[in-house]
């Protein structure tokens, strides 16, 4: 494999969207791709600031070596399109920038020519992105494996997995929306043409704790809201589930920014047994006389709980949850293996994706996190040794003297917890075992008793002086390859031992599965798994804590440095030599370099290396000579060579020629330049004249630069009459077909962005226009407003006024104030216009029921308004008048009945006598009987300014409906005049294209 830094000249056409990184020169601006090539590659600052200098240009991958560095950004990057795939299909490794499509083609590419098994571990801290790489990795393959049928119902699979994997396996975490609370390791499987044709998914250790019980800000698995939320009201009937989070013990808060889950096989029992999750979260004890727990609704549960507790009752209850929903995780990750099983027997590799929790340190830190940080440790002491062996296997083959590297072994930490009979997790079995009350601080003290002088362990009472401080009474301290982290032991029982009770009536009879005795097993298992395949890796890194763009927290970024061990892989990629490249890629690319290999070198390529390096200047402890590679010890030998090549001219020759041909050009453009000055001048002194063979070109020129001012400056808005750029006397007719036509595209496109709501208003507000504009003062004020559909809804209608009316169809309602004919007496009520009649209601009982056939043409006034039918005058008061009487015109079909009067109106009151209405302004709004028996209605004055302003809006409003509706009837007509025109434009603009482009050369 050639680890080459620097992109060939014959891929650098495959590469120009990624220039920026293409050559060497380009490291002091976005950083160096290879930490491999990084000078100080001891120095955490220098590892540093090449990542954050590569983050700020959105560069957020980068090699050591072979293992790719992932930085999450935070924010979506135009980098895994179908194009980039494709750029990075089939090409060598260190040939194009880092990308995890290239570790992920090249691990493939790796695995058909050898023929072996490969993997991609996939780590990091909570947040960090691993979930997001596994899927990139799983959509390159689905890309680019050959396609068929059955392939692309195998991948399809695949790919459908994780979705559903991520809903019962994944939770919001005080770190990350969408934490997995599990470890996955697939295999895909590929037959020997390189088809995926198979799969296969193992989980480890799921948190099944968080069914029963979140941290402060943290949520339950995201299924469950899922079901909650997303599922429709009938499933949710069948279930006997609510809509509602809130109503469920297990469940703390909504969760709603995930989808409802596919329909995968047995969905309705799935669900089903989801939904008993929850039910069970909500079953509640209470204690009898003697102590025992209760349950008031169900007899024969209280009958089977009798020998319990309340504690005990609780516990029961949520290890069966946790029972129930573990076996139901594994239930769901068989049946995606057997959907992707592939049954041809026929030989097969594979490549293994292994997405796992990375090292988790909390605030504070239980059995989760102990089993997590475990995993670490065993992954980072398998890490080293594939790495060490790795880069040892390769100097063997290029006989290459290998320099045993130092680096820190891990294994002291991890006998420390695996170790048998001695091991924290041989402890905690045996105490969960151990006859007697054993308590989590029982477990303590028998760590103390076994690890009283062990180096990486230390508690409260073992502690010195100084450290005891930082420690409570129930916490243990180790110190992992990663740093110190405290654990609190509460707990540590419990959940280690999952018990579950045979028979629910007899507490004595348990099941005990020791968690962390099987997540040893199965981590050995994994481990075996993995030295069998060989590695590849990316180690994703958290840019902040904020999951903020743009932002890069050192302090942050350096501690996952450090407990990923990225500097110790670097210190030993760089024990011997830092870069190191197959003979004919190198000397392909820096022969011109050398005289003796340019422009041909007939002998082997090893050989034209040696005398090209001679050439150069290298030094014997510079470089080294393999079977198939050379090999240079430092990063400055190679930068050197490549700022010489990138500074080395072709030839001389090819410089004259080059020099030859742009004093030619410049000759024929400053000859060219004077004519067209010439003929320029000539038509600007006759440019008032008829058009000529002097002026044609001039002319040409001032159309086509009116019309390019006029193309960036025209108006944005239809109301906007005055922007319309002055044309020169040759365009002024063309410039107003062009004006019109401007004006009816901007109209047509504000037509089309109406939605059928605000057409209905607008339509409402037109009928109001037509009954009030003009006649009412408060009339620019009120149309303003917005028109609602009620002022009053159902709920708020008397049950028996419904009852009677419904069957009529309600169209509005709204709260108004009814005056008595004899006394004007104010009375609230509600008006209700059905499809046949108007109704004044009380609370339960109808005043007044005026059929709209009935109605009769009275005047209104500000605030008040008379409606007068068969029955006699109504006197009412309604705070949204406009509307009301615009709702009343529609529904009962009588605009022409509405009457505006100024000043007073006359009314019938009882036994055929008139009474009087009279409209004044005053302070402020008021109705009264006054002393002469008239009713006053008082409306308040609107200052001037407040008028003039409201009444431009309305005119304004009114010129734009107008133009809306209806559009001018010769539109045909006034296309087929612009199109004419532009058809004379177009000539113009072809007569003196070539004069206005050599015009720009010149400038």
């Amino acid at each position: 494999m050639c680890r080459c830094f620097v992109v060939p000249l014959f891929h650098l056409h495959r590469v120009r969207v990624l220039d920026m990184e293409g050559a060497l020169t380009a490291r002091d601006r976005v950083g160096i791709q290879d930490f491999v090539l990084l000078d100080a590659h001891t120095s955490e600052t220098a590892f540093l600031d090449n990542l954050k200098k590569r983050f700020s240009e959105d560069l957020i991958y980068t090699y050591i070596g072979t293992l790719l560095v992932s930085v999450n950004p935070y924010k979506e990057l135009d980098i895994y399109s179908k194009k980039q795939m494709d750029i990075y299909m089939g090409v060598n490794f260190f040939e194009l920038p880092p990308h995890i499509f290239a570790l992920a083609d090249n691990a493939y590419h790796t695995m058909l020519a050898e023929a072996n098994n490969h993997f991609i571990l996939i780590s990091g801290e909570s947040g960090a992105g691993k979930t997001e790489a596994s899927k990139k990795i799983l959509q390159y393959y689905a890309v680019s494996c050959p396609s068929t049928t059955l392939l692309d119902n195998v991948r399809d699979r695949m790919l459908l997995s994780n979705p559903v994997l991520e809903a019962f396996g994944n939770s919001k975490t005080l770190k990350n929306d969408n934490s997995s609370r599990f470890g996955k390791y697939m295999d895909i499987q590929f037959d020997i043409q390189g088809d995926a044709v198979g799969g296969h998914i193992l989980g480890y250790l799921l948190e099944k704790s968080r069914v029963v019980h979140q941290n402060h800000r943290e949520r339950n698995f995201h299924i469950f809201y899922q079901l909650v939320k997303g599922g429709e009201e009938d499933l949710l009937h069948q279930l006997g589930l609510e809509s509602n989070c809130q109503h469920y013990s297990y469940l703390v808060q909504v969760w709603a920014n995930w989808c409802m889950l596919g329909q995968p096989l047995d969905i309705q029992h799935l669900l089903g047994v989801i939904a008993s999750v929850l039910h069970l979260g909500n079953v509640q004890f209470e204690p009898d006389s003697k102590g025992y727990a209760t349950l008031n609704n169900s007899a024969e549960l209280l009958w089977v709980l009798s020998p319990f507790t309340v504690d005990h009752a609780i516990y029961a209850r949520d290890a069966l949850a946790k029972a129930i929903y573990g076996r139901t995780f594994t239930w769901l990750v068989n049946k995606i293996n057997d959907s992707m099983e592939n049954k041809d027997s026929s030989c097969k590799t594979v490549i293994g994706l292994l997405d796992i929790y990375g090292f988790e340190v909390f605030y504070v830190n239980s059995f989760e996190q102990f089993c997590i940080n475990y995993c670490n440790e065993k992954l980072q002491q398998l890490f080293i040794q594939l790495t060490l062996k790795s880069e040892q296997e390769e100097y063997e083959a290029e006989n290459i003297g290998w320099e045993p590297v130092q680096f820190f072994n891990n294994k002291i930490i991890c006998d420390l917890v695996e170790e048998k009979h001695r091991g924290i997790i041989s402890v905690l079995d045996e105490e969960c075992l151990r006859p007697g009350e054993a308590t989590d601080l029982t477990f303590l003290e028998r760590l103390e008793e076994k690890l009283d002088s062990h180096p990486h362990f230390v508690t409260h009472k073992l502690a010195d002086k100084k450290t005891r401080k930082t420690l409570e009474r129930g916490d243990f301290r180790l110190l992992h390859y990663a740093g110190e982290v405290t654990y609190c032991v509460v707990g540590f029982l419990s959940k280690n031992n999952d018990l579950l009770y045979r028979n629910i009536k007899d507490v004595s009879l348990q099941v005990s599965t020791h968690v962390a005795s099987q997540f040893k097993s199965s981590l050995l298992g994994l481990t075996d798994i993995l030295m069998s395949k060989e590695p590849w890796y990316v180690r994703c890194l958290k840019s902040n804590e904020s999951q903020q763009p743009g932002q890069f927290d050192d302090v942050l970024v350096r501690h996952q440095v450090k407990y990923l061990g990225l500097m110790e892989h670097l210190r030993v990629r760089r024990a011997g030599f830092a870069y190191r490249c197959r003979y004919d890629v190198f000397l392909q690319r820096y022969k011109p370099l050398c005289p003796a290999t340019w422009p041909y070198w007939r002998g082997v390529a090893a050989e034209g290396v040696e005398v090209l390096v001679q050439h150069l200047g290298y030094l014997p402890d510079e470089y080294k000579m393999g079977r198939t590679k050379i090999f240079i010890r430092h990063p400055r030998t190679l930068f050197a060579t490549e700022d010489a090549f990138e500074r080395h001219s072709m030839t001389t020759k090819i410089e004259t020629c080059w020099r030859g041909v742009q004093a030619r050009k410049a000759k024929g453009r400053r000859q060219w330049a004077v004519k067209v000055i010439k003929k320029f001048i000539k038509g600007y002194m006759a440019r008032g004249e008829a058009k000529t063979t002097d002026n044609s070109e001039y002319l040409a020129f001032v159309r086509q630069n009116y019309l390019n001012r006029l193309k960036d400056n025209l108006p944005k808005m239809v109301l906007d009459k005055t922007s319309w750029l002055t044309p020169p006397p040759v365009l002024t007719e063309t410039s107003e077909i062009l004006r019109q036509l401007h004006m009816r595209l901007m109209v047509r496109k504000y037509i089309r962005g109406i939605t059928a709501q605000q057409k209905a208003q607008l339509q409402l507000k037109g009928i109001t226009s037509v009954i009030f504009k003009g006649k009412k003062d408060s009339y620019p004020q009120s149309v303003s407003q917005p028109y609602v559909d009620t002022r009053i809804s159902e709920q708020d209608i008397n049950m028996k006024v419904l009852q009677m009316i419904r069957h009529e169809g309600i169209k509005y309602s709204i709260p108004i104030v009814k005056y008595d004919r004899n006394g004007f007496k104010a009375r609230p009520r509600q008006l209700i216009l059905t499809q046949t009649a108007a109704y004044v209601v009380d609370d339960a009982k109808i005043k007044q029921r005026v059929l709209y056939t009935t109605l009769k043409g009275d005047p209104n006034a500000i605030q008040c308004v008379l409606t007068s039918c068969a029955q006699g005058d109504l006197i009412m008061q309604c705070d949204h008048l406009f509307e009301a009487l615009t709702k009343l015109s529609v529904v009962a079909n009588k605009q022409s009945a509405i009457n505006v009067v100024q000043g007073s109106v006359k009314f019938q009151m009882k036994a055929g006598k008139e009474g009087i209405v009279e409209f004044s302004s005053g302070q402020e709004s008021m109705v009264y009987k006054d002393k002469n028996g008239h009713l006053m209605v008082v409306s308040d004055a609107v200052t001037a300014a407040e008028r003039g302003l409201v009444a431009c809006s309305q005119t304004c409003l009114c010129c734009l409906g107008q133009l809306l509706w209806p559009l001018p009837h010769n539109l045909p007509q006034i296309w087929d005049q612009a199109r004419a025109q532009l058809v004379r434009i177009t000539c113009f603009l072809l007569t003196f294209i070539l004069a206005a482009r050599r015009m720009s050369r010149l400038q």
